[in-house]
């Protein structure tokens, strides 16, 4: 059976949004990124999808009832069916409910499709996988597909829209925000390396999975501050520094400026000796 892709993108212009008509009502919004690509909001959630004329290629789900909400939009406002949903990473926060789109192809990367299986994440399982890149063609228009590495997962894809001068990564890349607390399921320094991949692509829109839409200015800013990161606890366990004194001894005030950066940066200084100290061999 064909099943949908999703894709995860930030837009300027609001297409559509739901009000918030209680207490715990989901926040969802559809807008405009650039030419034909758009931004899905699902409450602090973010996916993309690039409309074609012959059908849809979109990103993330999130969850069942946000995929939902959105193959009823899509429908809608443009009268086409998602023909892709590709998965960004293995994580459930992002692609639950996949099955939802149940006649498109899903495409990830193998490593996502193993950590669906293993971990029996609630979503359809993907069609198609890829190992380093990948191409979508549909309707005239392109969507490159590219493994990340070890970052934030071990199966990160980054969605590259080369007309649209944009690229979709999530969790691994922020703007103007903080990693996410301690850290958890990321592959240390590979992580910058990453990062670098993406800044060596040619795009002025930074899309991530959470938060503001960026350039990559921000990419490399979030960059920096994870070697900065790196480097000083390093230096800490080196010298012998207990996690108790780093938490409250370091601070980076020239990130003070990034969402959540008093009280995550304990949190990503814990997560940081956690993993140094768990992989380094001292004397």
């Amino acid at each position: 059976m064909i099943r949908t892709f999703f894709i995860t993108v930030c837009s300027t212009v609001l297409l559509t949004a739901t009000p918030v008509l209680a207490q715990n009502a989901a926040v969802r919004a559809i807008t405009s990124v650039q030419g034909d690509l758009y931004r899905f909001q699902n409450n602090n959630h973010f996916s993309v999808f690039l409309v074609t004329s012959e059908g849809v290629i979109a990103s993330d789900p999130i969850d069942r009832e946000a995929a939902l909400w959105l193959k009823q939009e899509i429908q809608a406002r443009f009268q086409q069916p998602v023909k892709y949903l590709v998965y960004s990473h293995d994580h459930r926060d992002h692609i639950s409910g996949g099955e939802v789109f149940d006649e498109a192809v899903v495409v990830s990367h193998v490593g996502t499709k193993e950590k669906i299986i293993g971990e029996q994440r609630p979503t359809a399982l993907p069609d198609l996988t890829y190992s380093q890149t990948m191409t979508i063609e549909l309707g005239g228009k392109t969507v490159e597909l590219i493994h990340a590495g070890r970052n934030h997962s071990d199966n990160s894809t980054v969605l590259f829209f080369p007309e649209e001068r944009a690229v979709f990564a999530v969790d691994f890349i922020s703007v103007d925000r903080m990693p996410y607390r301690t850290l958890n399921d990321s592959n240390i320094p590979d992580w910058f390396d990453s990062m670098k991949m993406v800044e060596a692509l040619d795009f002025d829109i930074m899309l991530p999975g959470h938060g503001v839409v960026g350039t990559k200015a921000d990419v490399t800013e979030h960059r920096m501050y994870l070697e900065l990161l790196y480097a000083t606890v390093l230096k800490g366990v080196r010298a012998g520094q207990g996690l108790e004194a780093m938490i409250e001894q370091v601070r980076f005030d020239q990130y003070d400026h990034f969402e959540q950066y008093e009280s995550a940066l304990p949190l990503n200084i814990q997560g940081m000796y956690r993993m140094i100290t768990a992989n380094r061999v001292g004397n």
